[in-house]
């Protein structure tokens, strides 16, 4: 039978999987690494960790699996998006990595606004406005700060399109991640020559775009042996981590729409067509459904906020080993009553992209009084988390893009308290699947269809995807979060000369 390899290059480590061609997931592994951050809001890596992990992660799977060599016939490549791998004429990395969530770039973002004509002009050419975490003002940063390492410049991969080079030995990527670079007309799916030219960059550090379930190339030899594979062996493009999350959740139709709290949150909905956001709040990407497009609001610190949270702040939870501390923070926060007794949490602990794309935002606790007690804190960060992504939910409704139904996905999609709260907050049934695996399905998924398995990405995941469960909003707790919203939603106006006086003080500690 035959066997695909869904590979996805995270944040914070790398998930492998192998799947058949019914779906059925044969087995998975994982591989951690750090990440660093050598000033405030910067955040890079180190591209060797990822490759470590992959050769790590297929090695652990086949041996798992028990399956033949022979019998994987394609792999899936995910990963996170916007990063930038900078390569020189002989393939050496130049330096480390800089990733989605890095703000250094604020200067070039203005700077490529500013050659476009104004904001509107730059969502006319590539569908969105400039942001600190996208790809194209990293390699501004570089040609502005690092000159010596931007005269070594050949090649700017995306962190999954560097494996895949190490895989193929050839520059690809695909449009659903390219649309993250800001250099891809994301209308036509190619790249923006009209940006290119007004940036003075050259279209050769760009690799070639294909569609998503395209076959990109086989494995070399080296690859091969590095895997435990064959040279028969196929790479497809793949995706970035959000489409590729959506399309293991079966989000390939309109009407769908899927909410993702991992490190950062993802409101990510399917369109037929390329609408566009005129203000840019939100994301307009394509697909790696051939032909179509997607709609996507993402708050930078999410699941971030709770994990920060409950590793730097409520470490001191008697008797619990670390391992069960987020389990027991949520289990502490379930008790306490929704809207936590009038208190907000603003998650924007690294700055924030949707709606605000405001790299100098901060979190803040507001509201607090003297019968607030941990639990209504932790709460209160859950419920912060999820007004974030309500936040993006209204903003698609408001365009006239249908949501039909939600489908959640990530950490806090596993949390019984947290799916109920997302159902509360948002005012709408939440849908679970049976089998959620992210990425690494939807990718494996993508290398079925590239394979021949399937004739298209809907047909795969209708064969394979399947809804498990729905949450019901809470009456009396919808009614206190939409008295909350509105107040949440002022406070970053409020609060935005002051987030920015602090960033700026912190930049010079």
């Amino acid at each position: 039978m035959a066997h695909y390899l869904g590979i996805d290059i995270g944040t914070s480590g790398t998930k492998t999987l192998l799947i058949d061609e019914t779906g059925h997931v044969v087995a998975e592994a994982n591989a951690e690494y750090p990440m660093e951050q050598p000033k405030p809001g910067w955040t890079q890596q180190d591209p060797e960790h990822w490759w470590a992990a992959t050769k790590k992660t297929v090695k652990a799977v086949m041996k798992k699996s028990g399956v033949d060599k022979a019998d994987v016939k394609a792999i899936g490549l995910s990963g996170q998006m916007h990063g930038s791998v900078f390569l020189d004429r002989d393939d050496n990395v130049i330096r480390p990595a800089l990733l989605w969530n890095d703000q250094r770039t604020a200067d070039q973002c203005d700077q490529i606004t500013s050659a476009a004509g104004s904001r509107e002009k730059l969502i006319g050419m590539v569908a969105n406005p400039a942001l600190t975490g996208f790809q194209a003002p990293k390699v501004l940063w570089l040609r502005d700060n690092e000159k010596r390492n931007f005269d070594k410049l050949a090649k700017v991969l995306l962190p999954k399109d560097d494996i895949r080079r190490r895989l193929t030995g050839d520059y690809v990527t695909e449009v659903s991640d390219a649309s993250g670079t800001l250099f891809l007309d994301v209308k036509k799916r190619d790249w923006s020559k009209a940006l290119l030219g007004k940036l003075d960059l050259s279209t050769d550090l760009l690799p070639r775009v294909v569609e998503s379930e395209d076959v990109t190339g086989t494995l070399t030899k080296e690859a091969a042996k590095a895997l435990g594979l064959t040279t028969e062996c196929k790479v497809v493009g793949g995706a970035g981590d959000c489409a590729a999350g959506a399309i293991g959740n079966g989000i390939v139709k309109t009407g769908l729409l899927s909410t993702s709290i991992g490190t950062s949150g993802v409101m990510f909905v399917h369109s037929d067509e390329p609408n566009v956001d005129a203000s840019g709040r939100l994301h307009t990407f394509c697909h790696a459904v051939r032909g179509k497009w997607h709609m996507m609001g993402v708050n930078l610190t999410s699941g971030g906020s709770l994990q920060w949270w409950v590793d730097q702040v409520v470490q001191g939870l008697a008797g619990i080993p670390s391992s069960k501390r987020f389990e027991a923070a949520t289990a502490e926060a379930e008790k306490a009553i929704a809207g936590s007794g009038g208190m907000l949490f603003l998650p924007y602990l690294n700055g924030e992209r949707t709606p605000h794309a405001d790299p100098n935002a901060r979190g803040a606790f507001v509201g607090m009084n003297l019968t607030h007690d941990r639990a209504a804190m932790t709460r209160a960060v859950m419920e912060g988390i999820t007004f974030a992504l309500r936040d993006s939910l209204e903003i698609i409704e408001s365009l006239g893009v249908p949501v039909r139904q939600i489908r959640a996905s990530g950490g806090g999609s596993k949390n019984v308290f947290w799916r109920q709260m997302q159902a509360d907050v948002f005012g709408k049934k939440i849908t679970t699947l049976k089998v959620e695996q992210g990425p690494a399905f939807g990718v494996a998924l993508l290398a079925a269809v590239g394979d021949g398995a399937y004739k298209h990405i809907a047909q795969a995941c209708q064969a394979t995807i399947e809804v498990a469960a729905e949450t019901k909003a809470d009456r009396s707790a919808k009614l206190t979060y939409n008295k909350l919203f509105p107040v949440y939603r002022s406070l970053y106006g409020s609060l935005k000369d002051d987030m920015h006086q602090l960033a700026e003080l912190q930049s010079t500690n």
